[in-house]
C-alpha cells in the first residue's frame, strides 16, 4: 500500500486531483493552482467518493488522477460507442475509405482518442485495421457516416492496429501513431 495525496483546485470547488507525490506539478495548470487537501496514509480508511482502485489506475497510467468537474464543454453531443462502431468513413472526395471498428478510449480521462477503422477484406474476412485520430473525423449527416481530410493512401499507411496488437496498445504505439499523423500534410 502507499501513501495518496489529495489536491483540491483553487479554480474549480469539486475538482480534485489524486497522486502518491506530495507535489502537484503532473496535474493540469489550467485548473490550478492546485492545493493539498489531504494525505492518506497507507493503513488509514479510504473513505472517499471515488474508488482507491481506480485512483490507483489512474496514478499508475497517468502519474495522477483527476476526480470532478471540468470546465470544458463536450465538443460534440454524446453518442453511444455502439452506434459509432460499424459507421462509414468517408475520405475528401466523399469517397468510402473504411468502416469504424472500435474506438481506442484513454482510461483516465475516458476520452476517445483514436479509432480503429477496417478497410478491404470480403466478409470480414482479410480487413485491414488502421487507426486514424478521433478528432480527425467529424460526423456528416447527409453523408450518415463520418469524414475526414484522411485519404484511402493516407490511411493504407497508417500504422496498423492488428487483433494480435489490440492487448498490447501502450505509449510505444500511440508515439507511432501521433508520430505518424502529425507528420501528414
Amino acid at each position: 500500500m502507499r501513501t495518496y495525496f489529495v489536491f483540491q483546485a483553487a479554480s474549480m470547488p469539486g475538482l480534485r486531483g489524486y497522486t502518491d507525490e506530495p507535489r502537484a506539478s503532473m496535474f493540469p495548470a489550467e485548473y490550478g493552482p492546485w492545493i493539498l487537501a489531504r494525505e492518506i496514509g497507507p493503513n488509514e480508511e479510504w473513505n472517499l467518493d471515488v474508488s482507491r482502485a481506480v485512483v490507483a489506475a489512474g496514478i499508475l497510467e497517468n502519474g495522477f488522477y483527476l476526480s470532478g468537474p471540468l470546465k470544458q464543454a463536450p465538443p460534440r453531443s454524446v453518442i453511444e460507442s455502439d452506434r459509432v462502431e460499424g459507421t462509414a468513413v468517408y475520405g475528401p472526395t466523399n469517397e468510402q475509405i473504411g468502416t469504424i471498428k472500435r474506438l481506442i478510449i484513454e482510461k483516465a480521462s475516458g476520452r476517445v482518442l483514436y479509432v480503429d477503422v477496417t478497410f478491404g477484406g470480403l466478409f470480414g474476412m482479410g480487413a485491414h485495421h488502421h487507426t486514424i485520430p478521433w478528432d480527425k473525423l467529424t460526423y456528416d449527416k447527409e453523408l450518415e457516416g463520418y469524414h475526414t481530410d484522411i485519404t484511402e493512401e493516407q490511411l493504407r499507411g497508417a500504422p496498423v492496429f492488428a487483433e494480435e496488437r489490440r492487448d498490447r496498445f501502450d505509449k510505444d504505439s500511440e508515439r507511432e501513431l501521433q508520430n505518424y499523423w502529425l507528420n501528414r500534410p
